[in-house]
């Protein structure tokens, strides 16, 4: 039998599927040490963002040879060493589709709440104050917003953008526009000059510790505002924080840490940063969407 370990969970209907099809599977998380046992006893692993496949797992994964597929239940694979596996024979997939309209849909909502002090007013209405006169907001219609990385997710953030009456510009790592794009491109240089909101969508870099830091917050236009609900780390906590106390940022909304549980606890105090806890793909549609598509991979692979 071919066994799979969820080591991130899955969604029901899709373990059930898979277990009708005649596949074993175990839902269950294991801390590394022990994982460091258990890989060697699975023919897939199937991850989403807490669960880390780093050469020294593989390695041991290598000892009985019987690991050959790892699926990362999402968009982004930065947390497998993807060429290290696939030089080893264990090929590695993700699930690119399923979950862009949810993490769209988050980034969207992050847009309205540090626009009308959502995340503010919730917090003092509980207790007890009535701040109105503190909450004055801004329309998101009229406004330009810059899409930093223009894959999947951010294609659809720029569409619902655009029917909220947004003015939409991007910038990619390659320099290319797509065919029949609505949209215009622009270089990151002018992104940081026009966009009164700026969001990623890119995965962590190779290169540099930060997409974001200080000299980049101060290219922006005064009073900007920043969404980042792509990978922890593409922006400087500490200078975001920094931006946010002097004003040179007017709010931001983060959803990724760089430590994640996060324990900078400037960023999750500052009344300035409307915050979730790694929610992007966390909706119903978007689980029993990745759900089928692990399903048709691991299906496709042992077919």
């Amino acid at each position: 039998m071919i066994r799979i370990l969820a080591a991130d969970g899955m969604e029901a209907s899709a373990i059930k599927n898979l277990e009708e099809s005649g596949f074993g599977v175990v839902n269950e998380h294991y801390e590394l040490p022990e994982l460091m046992e258990k890989i060697k006893e699975f023919d897939v692993v199937v991850v989403r963002s807490a669960t880390k496949i780093r050469e020294p797992l593989i390695d041991e994964a290598l000892k009985t040879g019987r690991l050959k597929l790892v699926i990362r239940g999402g968009v982004g694979v930065d947390n497998i060493d993807v060429k290290y596996a696939e030089e080893k024979g264990i090929s590695v997939r993700n699930t690119p589709n399923a979950s862009s309209a949810s993490v769209a849909e988050l980034a969207i909502g992050h847009m309205f709440n540090i626009a009308r002090h959502i995340h503010s007013a919730n917090v003092t209405m509980r207790e007890g104050k009535w701040n109105k006169k503190h909450y004055e907001g801004i329309e998101l219609s009229g406004k330009t917003l810059g899409l930093i990385g223009f894959g999947r997710i951010a294609k659809e953030v720029a569409k619902r953008a655009d029917a909220l009456g947004m003015k939409v510009i991007y910038t990619n790592r390659s320099g290319h526009k797509p065919e029949n794009d609505p949209f215009r491109y622009v270089t990151m240089e002018e992104l940081y000059k026009e966009a009164d909101f700026i969001s990623l969508h890119m995965p962590k870099l190779a290169d540099r510790p930060y997409l974001i830091g200080k000299e980049e917050i101060e290219k922006m236009k005064d009073g900007v505002y920043l969404v980042n609900t792509a990978r922890g780390g593409l922006i400087d906590e500490e200078a975001l924080c920094d931006a946010l106390d002097r004003g040179k940022v007017t709010a931001a909304a983060v959803d990724v840490f760089k430590e994640e549980p996060t324990k900078n606890e400037r960023i999750y105090t500052h009344e300035k940063i409307s915050l979730t806890p790694h929610t992007g793909a966390s909706t119903v549609e978007a689980q029993l969407r990745i759900g089928e598509e692990i399903i048709s991979i691991i299906k496709t692979f042992f077919a």
